[in-house]
């Protein structure tokens, strides 16, 4: 199976990439936030793939990384929800607010999305709730460990007490770090972290 390209932006379309490979374009179909993501044509880019095959159609799906991937996973494998229904969503909601409308409930945001009407955000919700602290939220392929003391601790609770999640405060402040560097302060990664777990 692919599970990732790594090329050239070739062109774009409403909901697909072409993505030059070695020479060989590969028609990788995304969600709006992936193709956001992937910048000019002609730049190197990389997405995240998930191949599905049935009787008459063989279908890339391009991703902007693993979480948005998963969740599509997830997504298809309830009734009533192909790769169409499941792209719609992961453009109207990025992987940490799908995973805060499943965990609270919250059907009134997954219908946000173009062709969910309130009956199918409903089973959605419903049948990934206990599943979506599972996942991560955005940003990497697994869980992220919670940074360990100092300043790291110190951003994590910060974001925890403006309502973040333990795990997204802590997926945040690490992929802030990762960005300024080990010797970043607790307000500069405050700052960093809070787009990104906003975002």
């Amino acid at each position: 199976m692919i599970a990732k390209l790594k090329g050239l932006l070739d062109e774009t379309g409403a909901d697909w990439a072409v993505i030059d490979v070695g020479g060989v374009g590969y028609l990788v179909h995304c969600s709006a936030r992936t193709l956001s993501q992937l910048g000019e044509a002609g730049e190197a880019c990389t997405v995240f793939t998930d191949l599905q095959v049935s009787e008459n159609d063989m279908r890339l799906l391009g991703f902007a990384d693993g979480a948005e991937r998963d969740w599509f996973r997830l997504l298809t494998q309830v009734q009533g929800v192909g790769s169409k229904v499941a792209l719609a969503i992961l453009s109207a909601l990025s992987a940490d607010e799908l995973q805060a409308a499943c965990a609270n409930g919250d059907a009134a945001m997954v219908a946000r999305a173009n062709g969910v009407g309130p009956k199918l955000a409903g089973r959605i919700v419903n049948e990934l709730k206990d599943k979506a602290g599972a996942l991560p939220g955005g940003g990497g392929t697994g869980a992220v460990a919670a940074p360990r003391g100092g300043a790291s601790a110190d951003a994590v609770s910060a974001l925890e007490n403006l309502g973040f999640k333990p795990a997204v405060a802590a997926r945040a402040v690490a992929l802030a770090q990762g960005e300024l560097g080990d010797g970043a302060g607790e307000g500069e990664l405050i700052r960093v972290a809070l787009k990104k777990a906003a975002g």
